[in-house]
């Protein structure tokens, strides 16, 4: 092996390595990507709504918006994905609003209004104190449904296991982080240095409460392979519903059939 080769290699090794201590310092800002800009709020289209905020265990304050439905039996807490914030939520919060529920949707830490930094730990804390507050003044936790998308999905698989709500919705979600690093970036070691877990597939079998699951094949994120393998590791009372469209869009494309689904689920619950 002549010196050139081997000097080649060595370089390609530096870079590789190099690459992956990049990675691993920088998975925060591969995980999230939360706004601070509240654009819109949900009044801009015809919705009543207010203000909510909740301390958490260590003292920061996290925004949400709770937004009632006259009569409404159902209670949503509704846990948005890794990007942006509430305010890129209200298609979402109308389609909600047309099922005649409740809904509360919170920013995580870091996102919107929301005080602090997000983390692994730091979404469940804050999911379980928006929890803490529906349960606590606004309804009793039979009544209460979690609505995880993308990684909020995750959050929600995990309040499902320290809480007992009525329902659970898991949409474009996966199995963890590992997975979807691995599909991500197949030729980086990332079981070993991944720093994030979100681990809803070792999660899964625990839940006891009724759960719905939807996903498209047309997902340029979320493969539909680790949605499906989060819904298979679920027990019991479970059902699938195959939306249309792409990541962010699936909900909007999926139209009638994604309303349907959901209404389906509640009106079984």
């Amino acid at each position: 092996m002549t010196s050139k080769l081997l000097s080649i290699i060595g370089f390609l090794i530096f870079i590789y390595v190099a690459l992956i201590a990049v990675t691993y310092l920088g998975q925060s800002r591969l995980v999230y990507f939360p706004l601070s800009s509240i654009d819109a709020t949900p009044d801009l289209i015809n919705l009543n709504y207010e203000d909510v905020w909740l301390q958490t265990q260590n003292g920061d304050r996290i925004h949400g918006w709770y937004l009632p439905e006259e009569n409404a039996q159902w209670t949503i807490l509704m846990l948005h994905g890794n990007g942006g914030n509430i305010s890129h939520r209200l298609q979402t919060l109308s389609l909600l609003n047309k099922i005649g529920v409740n809904t509360l949707i919170i920013d995580y830490r870091g996102y919107g209004q929301s005080q602090g930094q997000p983390s692994e730990r730091a979404t469940y804390q804050d999911a379980l104190a928006a929890w803490e507050h529906l349960i606590e003044k606004r309804t009793d936790a039979e009544s209460v449904i979690l609505f995880g998308r993308s990684l909020g999905g995750a959050v929600a698989v995990w309040l499902a296991n320290e809480v007992n709500p009525g329902g659970l919705i898991l949409e474009s979600t996966f199995s963890s982080i590992v997975d979807m690093a691995q599909h991500h970036y197949p030729f980086l070691p990332v079981r070993y240095m991944s720093r994030f877990k979100y681990d809803s597939l070792s999660l899964a079998p625990n839940i006891d409460t009724p759960t719905l699951v939807l996903h498209s094949r047309d997902d340029n994120i979320v493969p539909f392979d680790l949605g499906l393998k989060l819904y298979e590791a679920l027990p019991g009372n479970k059902s699938f519903v195959e939306m249309q469209g792409g990541h962010n869009d699936g909900f909007f494309v999926s139209g009638e059939h994604y309303i349907n689904g959901i209404k389906n689920f509640i009106e079984s619950l």
